[in-house]
């Protein structure tokens, strides 16, 4: 797409990212005046000349630096699209980012990053608890490969993270985070994981930082600009944020993405151009609508606390005062963001019971949507995890996670109290017994 159609201020107004959505990389007049981009439904794209197509393949493959004011072509919807191509100039807009690329899912954003980073004989150390997929994936499949995954726990002190970056010296090649962690809404602090991987970077080998900021960000939270090398996402959450699409995204350097579009371009995980539409169309609303699920999420978390039958919340909006969390949500965070899990009295039963009554919110894995979703993370998201791990991770057989949507949240309030009533109303009918 044309540079000159990537105007970020009016009148010597600097555009915030909200308002950039609307028209940032995208000229009406290149699609009969259209408002909105259409859908590039092609998957091949025709050259004017034959020294026009090799002169494209040439910066695709990298067989020759671009001139200064040359931009690669269009060649083919595996390598690159219109749609995408708009969608992805957005993307960089919230963290300020060099590029983005999308992906077909968040696992295919995730996988394709750390396959296009990471070698045999490598090591990555990363957090835990992260996405059950991304769990699996690091302690199941890049071992294939030849690459070691090192987990360090929420209860962990920066010396232990340290020490166990000492042991793989010369090997680590990643630091992997998922902050806020699923489901506990646990924080990592990523000054600490920069400047840990700084330290243990060489001239001939950098330690990445690479961050899962699907909970929080861009809207919330901004790794980038706290120094991390990259940030993934699973779009099909707040960024598509509709419950209508699956999607991946990854922002950061230019020099990154190319590595991870390569990859990309090898694996066939691009994102294609009606999820990218899509996308376009979410991202005119996204601080809209995670604004107004915090705002929710907030008076349900504060009534959740108060509740009998909730023995503990996961909730960044009640982190203890002067704790290392809160520090860490001080300088990272611009919101708790409108995720809370919470323990419910009792155990596995008790959990399901509850699940099972509820009514407005829905009984559904995922998270971002504008509806609000319930789930048992033990037993669906993370049940890939052994037990006694899950315990270590903090993931306990009576937590339920809640992702809050737009609805009122007096109404998901009203929802929850008879949910609540549905599990104790049993106990109440064996003690009258």
């Amino acid at each position: 797409m044309k540079h000159a159609h990537k105007k970020t201020a009016v009148n010597g107004q600097p555009l915030r990212p909200e308002s950039l959505m609307m028209s940032y990389g995208f000229a009406p007049e290149w699609s009969e005046n259209a408002i909105k981009p259409p859908i590039f439904q092609t998957s091949t794209f025709v050259f004017r000349t034959a020294e026009e197509g090799k002169a494209f393949f040439e910066l695709a493959y990298g067989l020759r630096q671009a001139d200064p004011a040359e931009e690669m072509g269009l060649i083919y919807s595996r390598l690159n699209n219109p749609s995408l191509e708009i969608l992805e100039d957005r993307l960089t807009l919230w963290e300020g980012a060099e590029a983005a690329a999308t992906f077909a899912s968040g696992m295919a954003a995730i996988t394709t990053t750390l396959l296009a980073l990471l070698s045999p004989g490598d090591v990555v150390l990363h957090s835990e608890p992260v996405y059950g997929g991304t769990d699996f994936f690091l302690k199941n499949i890049l071992p294939r490969f030849g690459i070691t995954a090192v987990g360090f726990l929420p209860t962990a002190t920066p010396a232990e993270i340290a020490a166990k970056a000492a042991a793989v010296e010369g090997r680590l090649a990643m630091i992997y985070v998922e902050t806020p962690a699923n489901p506990t809404n646990h924080l990592i602090d990523l000054d600490a994981c920069v400047a840990l991987a700084r330290g243990h970077s060489a001239a001939d080998k950098a330690v990445r930082v690479v961050v899962d900021n699907t909970f929080l960000g861009p809207v919330f939270q901004q790794p980038l600009r706290h120094g991390a090398d990259l940030c993934v996402y699973s779009a099909t959450k707040f960024l598509g944020g509709h419950s209508d699409l699956i999607a991946g995204a990854v922002v950061g350097s230019k020099t990154l993405l190319k590595e991870v579009k390569a990859m990309r371009t090898f694996m066939g995980t691009m994102c294609d151009p009606n999820t990218g539409w899509m996308l376009m169309r979410s991202l005119e609303t996204l601080k809209l609508r995670m604004e107004r699920a915090a705002q929710s999420a907030a008076v349900v978390a504060d009534w959740l606390r108060e509740h009998p039958l909730c023995t503990r919340t996961y909730y960044l909006g009640h982190l203890a005062d002067g704790s290392a969390q809160a520090d860490i949500y001080r300088r990272h965070c611009l919101s708790p963001g409108s995720m809370i899990s919470f323990d419910i009295r009792g155990g596995e039963a008790e959990a399901f019971g509850f699940l099972n009554a509820l009514q407005l919110v829905k009984l559904a894995v995922s998270l971002g949507g504008t509806e609000s979703l319930a789930e048992h993370p033990a037993t669906m998201t993370h049940s890939d995890i052994a037990p006694p791990l899950q315990r270590e991770m903090g993931i306990t057989e009576q937590m339920i996670r809640l992702s809050i949507g737009v609805e009122d949240p007096q109404d998901l309030i009203a929802d929850l109290t008879q949910a609540f009533a549905a599990v104790s109303a049993p106990a109440r009918e064996l003690y009258v017994a």
